[in-house]
């Protein structure tokens, strides 16, 4: 079997070949950092990482490398709003993202560049490609000439001729106007003011966004990488201004290998915060989701279809999981293992977990559905098959009754179950804390109070001593969240590994 990825680029699900045996480079386009993240972001996150998981799995030694967007008009916006510094909202928003992702399981990358710590390498790129013809600079500002590239458009599939069409009437501001052509793109923005600026060549300014991901590409992984992922979104321009830029400077194929996913629909309607459907990953843990129901939902749908988002969608994977996470629990129940007899059977010269003869269909099964560009929904049935009796057998050994030979011969298939789901970044989450663990919650008053004292302190910019507060709940379990509307709820997350309550 062998693993078949669909390439954006050349529109053909293609065998997967790294450019080195054994080892695969991938370069994730990160969040800019000026909010919380999203549903679509835990979409994206949750499919990657698989992959990830699933070549490591192969193993193949993976160098997993994904950016932080700390520099953008938006941040400086939220900034300016929130009178913060730039700074602030980016390292305030980066911690933010690595919480969910951790709630998520979702493996932190290898390396974690920021845009504003490649600097060097962003104006080295764009100084090779003005010296080369592909760039050109006007009154500070420092832009790519799309024109000089013939096969700009490859990625997308839109042509320049076409571009050209529908560029028409564009030159209205001063922005615009400095432009040779309307799709030209900038790499350097000359300073304005108000806002955060860094030398160069061209003077003070900022990188454009484009050239960020470029650049971090070059000084982490190389020139030529094996596989660039990110939401379809991000096919054009993004994606498209990448490869461009980056074959100027460098005379080489970017990646071999682009993967994109499909966009989250809410309701059917596509997620937006116009819309007032935009969700955040925080809101939908502290509404009492699980995480592990949340990455199932997700990998019900293939990686590139859209994803419809409703409560009776959560609803229905809620009860998949449940069903799993039975299953999963029965072999770390001592209770239950010396009922089996498992514990021994563990302790004495066995197969490999999983090697079973009577298993290996559903193992290549499993394999059999990743290889086919990344087939999530069907390696879940693998695993709904496996759980199956499982569950049922967990169920009986709670009413009491007696386990029979073929009982203690399941714990090869609880062995497999445990791995392959593990493939799939899923894990056993422990029950409900006890009645009496549960009755002695956070008195809310007092957090209401504390709540209203940190609002006070973000009004008056005292952000140390707002940040402070946050600080102390968070280390009593208490989690809050800021709402766009001004307000805050928290959560508790206890201790114990209990689920959230607030």
């Amino acid at each position: 079997m062998t693993l078949r990825l669909t390439n954006t680029l050349t529109r053909r699900t293609e065998v997967f070949q790294p450019l080195v045996p054994g080892e695969v480079s991938i370069y994730c386009c990160g969040v800019t950092v000026y909010d919380l993240c999203h549903l679509g972001h835990a979409r994206s996150y949750i499919v990657w990482d698989v992959l990830r998981r699933y070549l490591i799995w192969q193993q193949y030694r993976v160098t997993f490398v994904q950016n932080f967007t700390d520099i953008d008009d938006k941040i400086l916006r939220r900034a300016a709003a929130e009178g913060r510094s730039m700074e602030e909202v980016s390292e305030s928003n980066i911690q933010a993202f690595r919480e969910d992702m951790k709630a998520l399981n979702i493996l932190p990358p290898d390396q974690s560049p920021r845009a504003t710590q490649c600097l060097d390498g962003i104006r080295s790129m764009i100084a090779e490609l003005e010296a080369a013809g592909a760039a050109y600079s006007a009154d500070g500002d420092v832009y790519f000439a799309v024109m000089g590239r013939p096969d700009y458009g490859k990625l997308s599939g839109r042509s320049l001729s076409e571009q050209q069409e529908g560029a028409s009437g564009r030159l209205h501001s001063d922005e615009e106007s400095r432009k040779r052509h309307p799709f030209d793109f900038a790499l350097w923005k000359g300073v304005k003011p108000g806002e955060p600026s860094f030398p160069s060549p061209w003077g003070q300014g900022r990188p454009g966004w484009h050239i960020e991901c470029s650049a971090m590409v070059r000084q982490e992984l190389g020139t030529t990488i094996d596989i660039h992922l990110g939401g379809s979104d991000l096919i054009f321009p993004h994606h498209e201004n990448e490869i461009a830029q980056s074959e100027a400077a460098n005379g080489e194929p970017l990646a071999r290998y682009w993967l994109h996913n499909g966009m989250v629909n809410v309701d059917g309607e596509k997620m937006s915060k116009s819309l007032g459907n935009f969700t955040t990953i925080r809101a939908l843990l502290a509404s009492g989701i699980s995480a592990m129901t949340l990455r199932l939902f997700v990998l019900q749908a293939h990686y590139r279809k859209p994803l419809d988002f409703s409560r009776d969608a959560l609803d229905a994977a809620a009860t998949g999981w449940q069903g799993l996470n039975e299953a999963l629990g029965l072999g770390l129940s001592t209770t239950f293992t010396a009922a089996l007899g498992w514990a021994n059977v563990a302790a004495s010269a066995q197969p490999a977990p999983g090697h079973d003869v009577g298993l290996e269909p559903s193992r290549e099964a499993f394999v059999g559905a990743l290889d086919d560009d990344l087939n999530t929904s069907a390696a879940l049935a693998v695993l709904f098959d496996l759980a199956r009796p499982l569950r049922a057998l967990a169920r009986r050994l709670e009413r009491g009754s007696e386990a029979s030979g073929e009982d203690r011969a399941l714990q090869g298939r609880w062995q497999l179950l445990t791995e392959l789901s593990g493939v799939l970044g899923l894990e056993l989450e422990l029950s409900s804390s006890s009645p009496s663990e549960t009755s002695a919650g956070p008195d809310p008053a007092q957090i209401q109070a504390l709540i209203s004292e940190r609002l006070a302190a973000r009004q008056e910019k005292r952000y140390p001593d707002a940040d402070a507060i946050r600080d102390r709940l968070r280390s009593d379990g208490i989690e809050l969240i800021d709402r766009p509307d001004g307000s805050t709820e928290w959560i508790h997350r206890p201790q114990s590994g209990g689920p959230p309550r607030g």
